[in-house]
């Protein structure tokens, strides 16, 4: 169960509780290419909103939401405060695009294009302030045991929706009970109090009546792969959609090998020179032990110079992460299909996983899986090396 912190604002938040949804923005962009081959937007613009909707695509039901209200002096939020706890009401993020039908955009002020429909867990009405999550070290004993993900999204300041580890989770938790005397607050609908900031209970019952449109990338990934053209991002978001859902059997076969997704995360962030790993996924098998997996995903053949990449992110989840939550570590690579597997180049590259196999003893060999793009599908496949 991953659990998901989402940014809102003192005008935003409100609306949130009182209709129950989570969502993130696309600022002023349309999105033209949602189960569409084409698009118009400028490639940065396009790819800044594939990231987005990787992050919205990663969510599953059941799992935790947490709100992060910034600060706000005209509002007296002179500090940010984490809210919650919340949970998804169903798999996925859908799109509500940035037109004039577009729910609540006049309220919100602002169009969230990526929203999930989201339920009461265990909400408590008194926030815990930034200071009091990330800074505060009276009870933290080592670095490890910090909420990397958080420092790191502060550090980066630009997604409004941020996965935390399970570990980072079950803190914060701990934090909003400790804060609330154990007491979270009874019933099903809320609102938010700017006078005490606090979360309270509501009278009013506001239906959700937004659209609420699927999102697939598939087409669009297709299109830009044929045109040869940039597509990591949208590889990324693909495989954060399916993994795990039994729609991408190939996938599922090749990654999850009949294990349990306890876990998934995109853009991960291992260091404070902001080195980001693609996708990583937490299993847990059949003997209830883990399995930890970071993956470096290549939109064109992969060379011997992704190894250090790899590396890097060995070596900040044996210092940063297994000691919260023991685990196994298995790397892993997605890359286009590699037709010429005779070639002097392959050989290199193969030689360099051994490599880095008999280097790093302490976790599983490297994992090595193509992808293959055939007319309007995208299948996966092990190579064994």
């Amino acid at each position: 169960m991953t659990s998901h912190v989402f940014i809102v604002d003192s005008i935003t938040f409100k609306y949130h509780l009182e209709y129950l949804f989570a969502g993130t923005g696309a600022k002023d962009n349309y999105i033209d290419f949602n189960n569409r081959p084409n698009s118009k937007l400028p490639f940065s613009t396009e790819n800044n909103l594939v990231l987005m909707i990787a992050d919205s695509q990663r969510i599953r039901k059941g799992d935790l939401i947490y709100f992060y209200l910034q600060q706000n002096y005209s509002q007296k939020i002179f500090e940010g405060k984490f809210y919650g706890v919340f949970r998804a009401k169903n798999d996925l993020s859908f799109l509500d695009n940035n037109d004039s039908n577009n729910f609540l955009k006049k309220e919100l002020n602002k169009p969230l294009t990526f929203r999930t429909l989201i339920e009461p867990f265990d909400v408590y009405a008194k926030g815990v302030t930034e200071w009091e999550a990330l800074d505060e070290i009276k009870n933290i004993c080592s670095p490890y045991q910090l909420l990397w993900s958080l420092i790191y999204r502060k550090l980066k300041g630009n997604r409004g929706n941020t996965m935390i580890t399970i570990y980072e989770s079950e803190r914060l938790y701990k934090l909003l009970r400790d804060k609330n005397n154990i007491c979270p607050l009874s019933g099903q609908s809320f609102t938010f109090d700017y006078n005490s900031q606090e979360i309270i209970n509501s009278s009013n019952k506001s239906k959700y009546s937004g659209r609420q449109i699927p999102i697939d990338i598939l087409p669009r990934l297709i299109q830009k792969h044929n045109q040869k053209k940039a597509f990591e991002s949208h590889l990324q978001a693909y495989i954060v959609q399916n993994i795990g859902r039994n729609t991408v059997t190939d996938l599922d076969n090749c990654l999850l090998n009949n294990y349990k997704l306890d876990w998934l995360g995109n853009e991960v962030y291992c260091g404070v020179g902001m080195q980001k790993i693609d996708i990583l996924l937490s299993l847990i098998k059949n003997n209830s032990s883990r399995l930890i997996m970071p993956i470096e995903l290549k939109s064109t053949e992969v060379d011997s110079t992704c190894i250090s990449q790899i590396q890097r992110y060995i070596d900040w989840l044996i210092q940063y992460y297994i000691p919260n939550r023991i685990s196994d570590i298995k790397p892993v690579i997605i890359s286009k299909k590699i037709i010429n597997k005779n070639s002097c180049e392959y050989k290199n590259l193969i030689d360099s996983f051994k490599f880095f196999n008999s280097k790093n003893t302490y976790c599983l060999p490297l994992q090595y899986i193509e992808y293959e793009i055939l007319k309007s599908s995208i299948s996966f496949q092990n190579v064994v090396y």
